[in-house]
């Protein structure tokens, strides 16, 4: 995930001075990667509905860049009386088109049934909680319980401030499965050295695997419209990623570009002049969907009626059908061996 918080919950000052510094930042990452970029917003800016976010949307506008382009994290203490307002304002966020997280979770003031009713798309751990959980015990507890809480809200967690392998070895273990900090910086040759997690027991019980939705990563989407220029440009922008979703006005996807193929089409002979000022969707594949509560198994079984796209990723949906991100199939392959190992 691109970019980092910005937003310290200071009283909310000059419109265009906010907007300024929502602008620089979205600048700042707009060429480092197409994955969403987590922004931070002080709460008392998303409580002020369209006023509030007036410097946002300025900011947007600006830069260029898209709402699915754009996590927006709330930060600060929400007082009881703001909880209208808060969940108003994130309502009117997911309208425009942007995914909404809820951020220092675990040290900031935040009821739980709050979390449950302003459904976010991810929960971002308090930096503090990440830094002392490797060595305390009972910090440790409290990151376990939110990354419960927020597999029963069907939301990712994401880990920031990440600077040691016990760091990231301890937040893997409670699920987590996003994380930012010095430890992922990117080397020189633009690649990350992740350790592997030490594969632990898994209950009996969990016979099919963990749901999807645990599994997911972000999807890299463009319009169903857009051009094949411009999916080329996504995959030259970000060696890492291996799709590509075209999605519709709703979210919805209509079309998997993978990598290997699409820049196989673009690359070839005469493949620009074929295809470079053409729709990106006539190269695409349709997608292959799953609901976020499918088992690993279930979709191990999916993956592997693909044929010649076994595997090719697959596009995690919610209820009505909006994308959530992708799957890997390596990732299915890993998490299904780890389940097959003797206990």
């Amino acid at each position: 995930m691109g970019g980092r918080p910005i937003g310290d919950g200071r009283p909310y000052g000059a419109a265009e001075a906010v907007s300024t510094a929502l602008r620089a930042a979205l600048d700042a990452a707009r060429d480092q990667t197409r994955l969403p970029l987590v922004l931070g917003l002080p709460a008392h800016m998303v409580i002020a509905g369209l006023a509030g976010l007036a410097p946002l949307h300025e900011a947007m506008r600006m830069s260029g860049r898209r709402p699915r382009e754009v996590i927006i994290t709330v930060e600060g203490e929400i007082a009881p009386g703001d909880r209208k307002g808060l969940l108003v304002g994130l309502d009117g966020l997911r309208t425009i088109g942007h995914l909404v997280a809820l951020g220092g979770v675990g040290t900031e003031y935040l009821p739980l049934d709050l979390a449950a009713d302003a459904r976010p798309y991810l929960l971002v751990l308090s930096p503090e909680l990440v830094a002392q959980a490797a060595d305390d015990p009972g910090r440790a507890a409290v990151g376990e319980a939110v990354a419960a809480l927020a597999r029963g809200l069907g939301a990712h967690v994401l880990a920031p401030g990440i600077t040691s392998k016990p760091q990231l070895a301890r937040v893997r273990g409670w699920g987590v499965r996003l994380a930012q900090g010095p430890l992922l910086t990117p080397g020189p040759g633009g690649r990350v050295h992740v350790p592997l997690p030490v594969p632990e027991e898994q209950p009996a019980a969990a016979q099919l695997g963990p749901r999807v939705q645990e599994l997911l990563m972000p999807a890299v989407t463009l319009p169903a419209e857009a051009g094949a220029e411009e999916a080329a440009e996504a995959f030259r922008s970000e060696p890492s990623i291996s799709s590509v979703i075209l999605v519709d006005e709703y979210q919805r996807p209509r079309g998997s570009l993978d990598r290997s193929r699409f820049m196989l089409a673009i690359a070839g002979r005469y493949g620009y002049a074929l295809h470079g000022g053409k729709a990106a969707l006539r190269l695409a594949d349709p997608p292959r969907t799953v609901p976020k509560t499918t088992p690993a198994i279930a979709a191990m079984q999916v993956a592997g009626r693909g044929g010649e796209r076994v595997y090719d990723d697959l596009v995690v949906i919610d209820e009505v059908g909006r994308c959530m991100g992708i799957l890997r199939v390596s990732d299915l392959i890993r998490e299904t061996a780890f389940m097959n190992q003797p206990r």
